[in-house]
């Protein structure tokens, strides 16, 4: 059985697989010991986005992120530098914030007291004297990889030599460029909501190309013919450019007819809609108007929560706002539409009837995904699954 050993540039090449033509079987989207393994090979190694730089704007705020039963702060200290920390006490394991934000001068736990810098140095216990083994210097807070890109935050819970963000990212800088992420603030809070799915189901879908004429009216009225996808090593990028044919939908046609002009983006980014989805389970959604991001939690066999929120750049101008409004209201419609999709897909998936579906020489993101679980684990290649214990042998 594989294990993270495996080198990453043979995880990411595109050398020959002799499953390419294959989608991952059903199975591997309700068992749950792949699940368990998913969670050590891939989602415990890769970096999560936690927040935006601006989020963080003065000394002691703070963002919390849960994930995988593990939850990690990221915080300014007094001397500007962002980092990120386990959100649990040295002595008792108790956590030491709760919800997802706040600003704190120290971080104090609220079960014995015991106080942090917000450079995670320990530097107050109640009765010290009373704990034969303490040394200060030694039970500071567990630190966190972090990595900043572009003014987003994101950490990783370990390490096993999957690409940082940047490097993942590398082939996309010149067309990301314009849309000054640095300079962003957000526009709408941070919204969790669970969802009864797989994680694998919520991106496959995303980068699913084929169902967009099929299942999304509205978004083929936007674009017409012009949308496209491609894969990169580790991301997909997928794009649409708005048609100038007036939507029959009143919501469609505002925005075609008033989204203003963005001083800072080339003409081509004026009227094109950009996503862009990073491994293993995130995505930037980047218009003309808003940035959004996406991102998608496992939190079992066939459960998972959706993280999102919005940042723009400043633009008080009463048409950018209106042209926010209008996005809103098509995407609610799209992501509505998508999850009617992808709630049945995870019904059908733990089907005995369903094994593994043909995959279309089109679809290059979904056989880009699969390619990569299957090199980290793999008896997804197996279209049925095997008997209880596999894991174990």
């Amino acid at each position: 059985m594989a294990d993270l050993g495996t080198p990453v540039q043979d995880i990411a090449s595109q050398a020959a697989d002799p499953d390419a033509d294959w989608s991952l079987p059903g199975w591997i989207y309700t068992d749950p010991e792949f699940h368990q393994l998913e969670i050590e090979r891939i989602i415990r190694p890769s970096w999560q986005i936690v927040c935006h730089h601006s989020d963080l704007a003065q000394p002691g705020q703070w963002r919390s992120l849960d994930i995988i039963g593990e939850s990690v702060i990221v915080v300014r200290g007094e001397d500007g530098t962002i980092r990120a920390f386990a959100n649990v006490c040295r002595h008792r394991a108790m956590r030491l914030v709760e919800g997802t934000a706040g600003c704190a001068r120290k971080l104090v736990c609220p079960y014995h007291a015991w106080t942090y810098e917000t450079d995670g140095r320990l530097t107050g216990v109640p009765m010290k004297s009373d704990y034969p083994t303490l040394q200060l210097d030694q039970h500071g807070l567990a630190r966190v990889d972090l990595e900043l890109w572009h003014g987003f935050v994101f950490v990783r819970l370990a390490d096993a030599g999957f690409p940082s963000v940047a490097e993942m990212m590398a082939p996309c800088e010149a067309e990301i460029a314009p849309y000054r992420f640095a300079d962003l603030r957000c526009i709408a809070d941070l919204r969790v909501r669970p969802r009864a799915l797989n994680w694998k189901n919520l991106g496959d879908n995303y980068s699913d190309n084929l169902h967009i004429p099929v299942a999304h009216d509205g978004l083929t009225r936007l674009f017409g013919k012009s949308y496209e996808i491609g894969a990169a090593p580790w991301v997909d990028r997928l794009k649409g450019d708005l048609v100038d044919r007036p939507s029959s939908n009143p919501s469609e046609r505002f925005y075609q007819t008033h989204l203003p002009h963005v001083p800072h983006l080339p003409q081509v980014a004026q009227r094109r809609w950009l996503y862009y989805k990073l491994w293993p389970n995130m995505a930037f959604d980047i218009y003309a108007d808003q940035i959004d991001f996406m991102q998608w939690i496992p939190t079992g066999p066939t459960t998972c929560v959706l993280r999102e929120m919005a940042y723009a750049l400043p633009d008080d101008r009463r048409a950018m706002t209106l042209a926010r409004y209008a996005n809103g209201r098509i995407n609610r419609v799209v992501n509505r539409e998508d999850t009617w999709l992808i709630e049945r897909v995870q019904q059908g998936m733990a089907s005995r009837t369903y094994g593994a579906g043909p995959i279309g020489r089109s679809e290059v993101c979904l056989r880009s995904f699969a390619r990569k679980i299957r090199m980290l684990i793999p008896e997804a290649r197996l279209h049925h699954a095997p008997p209880a214990g596999w894991s174990q042998t």
